[in-house]
């Protein structure tokens, strides 16, 4: 029975916890202060549950429960007087909706204003104070519900490194008295993509793990989409959102076809299409639709998206409109410029044009300072090579690439290449 409810508890957490830390944060203007008042709710409810039972509305019962506790940490820290003029009339609103069974509902009037806090809290958490590593930790701790070691284990650092990194970033945003608010119309560009960055980072990681043993990391890709979906439905008129979301629902939709019954990965052309998800292809291409609908230029999440979508609408491999996926990176390279799109690049060159026009692309990055650790580099040159016939340079290519790859699915894949060519 105690192992049912704490499933239970475990569940209600992954959903309800980033809303109950952003509706605390704003109490108190601390995000490591309202995360813990957030888990004494959560320890509380371990308390409680497994003898009093799951209350009707679990997620009503740890809101109320953490305003409590924020509530009594105000007035035994003498500051309620203080915050005030900072938290204006809010805080009578706040007091007056918890009660001390604790079971009070969500009126529809406190919907809104948790939206408000969840984007501070996503703003917060993806602040650029804070390092890249820092900045994934921290999103999926507070946002992502995960644990500690679940986030080690998806990214194969030690614990302590990642209880390490989510410690100091917490101190680095009290240090740095960042505030818990939206960011100004001025920032708002910027503060944007750092947090569209951290998203799409994460689900890149799932999608193709850059180290160990697996080609997936399923657990990745489940949070960046829910991020994803969070970010979309709470910033709807934010063409980039929208992009982002709408790209991760495309690639998605192709994780059943991406690996053989042996865990072996496929390759895009080489996919049984039949496996793809239409549900998520369907969702992507609504999301797309509704970025389009927006006024403003292409941004690179939305012209990403545009290219995936090119790869949905395609019933085969060779039905891929390659001219206009081409015609896309061209206009990706001068949004976003960067040797990675390059190489995207001269693969849509080379299969709309002949591999010897993306093999001028290539050739033209091989002395690139941030390209030399980067083994889609030489396996790209080695697949133009090998359709040129040139196998002998094509294999060195191959077999160069998998030196560089850490991915123990992605070095055999390689090899697997690199012998195939005799």
């Amino acid at each position: 029975m105690h192992s049912a409810t704490h499933q239970a508890i475990a569940a209600v957490w992954r959903i309800e916890s980033a809303k109950i830390v952003a509706v605390v944060a704003r109490m108190v203007r601390d995000i490591g202060l309202a995360e813990e008042l957030a888990q004494d709710a959560l320890v509380s409810a371990l308390e409680h549950w497994p003898t009093g039972g799951v209350p009707d509305n679990p997620g009503a019962w740890l809101m109320a429960t953490a305003k409590n506790r924020a509530l009594d940490w105000l007035r035994r820290e003498k500051v309620l007087q203080g915050k005030l003029e900072q938290i204006g009339s809010d805080m009578e609103a706040l007091e007056a909706t918890v009660v001390p069974d604790f079971v009070d509902a969500l009126d529809a009037s406190r919907q809104d204003d948790i939206g408000d806090d969840l984007l501070r809290l996503i703003f917060t958490a993806c602040h650029p104070v804070l390092s890249t590593d820092a900045r994934v930790a921290l999103t999926l701790k507070l946002l992502g519900g995960l644990t500690t070691h679940e986030i080690a284990r998806a990214f194969l650092v030690p614990e302590p490194t990642i209880a390490q990194r989510i410690t100091r970033a917490k101190r680095t945003l009290y240090d740095a008295q960042v505030p818990f608010e939206l960011p100004r119309a001025e920032a708002l560009g910027d503060r944007l993509a750092s947090v569209l960055e951290v998203v799409y980072l994460v689900f890149n990681e799932g999608y193709t793990a850059t180290a160990g043993d697996d080609w997936m990391r399923p657990v990745l890709t489940d949070e960046a989409l829910r991020l994803g979906r969070m970010l979309a439905e709470l910033a709807p008129d934010e063409a980039e959102a929208l992009g982002l979301i709408a790209l991760m629902e495309l690639q998605a939709s192709r994780t059943a076809a991406r690996v053989d019954a042996e865990g072996r990965p496929v390759l895009l052309l080489d996919q049984d299409r039949s496996r793809w998800d239409r549900l998520l292809i369907r969702r992507g291409l609504s999301a797309l639709g509704r970025a389009a609908a927006l006024a403003g230029a292409r941004g690179p999440y939305v012209l990403q998206a545009e290219i995936a979508a090119c790869h949905a609408r395609a019933p085969t491999g060779e039905a891929t409109d390659w001219a206009g996926i081409a015609a896309l990176y061209d206009e990706l390279a001068h949004v976003a410029p960067s040797p990675v799109v390059e190489i995207n690049r001269a693969v849509a060159v080379g299969m709309a044009q002949g591999p010897a026009a993306g093999l001028v692309i290539v050739d033209a990055l091989r002395d690139a300072p941030s390209l030399q650790a980067y083994q889609w580099l030489p396996s790209v040159r080695g697949d133009l090579l090998a359709k040129l016939g040139r196998n002998k340079e094509a294999r060195a290519e191959f077999e160069r690439a998998a030196a560089l790859a850490r991915n123990v699915r992605e070095r055999e894949l390689l090899l697997e290449r690199a012998r195939g060519l005799g």
